[in-house]
């Protein structure tokens, strides 16, 4: 899986920038103004060739959930 970074388009503002993981918090863009910063970090997939097909699929399957409930609770605090 690649990771990728997108640079904020030129006149473009942003409320929130929120990263999931360790590696885009430290390697984010640089977002002007005053975008609030939340972080979360989420397991990693497991690498190509480690496991299984239904091992590394079960993994993608409890982080995808586990974003979508820590999401759920974010948005409703907002």
């Amino acid at each position: 899986m690649r990771r990728q970074f997108r640079a904020q388009p030129d006149g473009q503002r942003f409320d929130y920038v929120i990263t999931v993981c360790d590696n885009a918090k430290e390697s984010c863009p640089i977002f002007p103004g005053d975008a609030v910063r939340i972080h979360q970090n989420f397991e990693d997939p497991p690498a190509p060739g480690v496991g299984d097909d239904e091992y590394r699929l079960a993994i993608f399957r409890r982080v995808r959930d586990e974003i979508r409930v820590w999401m759920n609770g974010l948005i409703k605090s907002l």
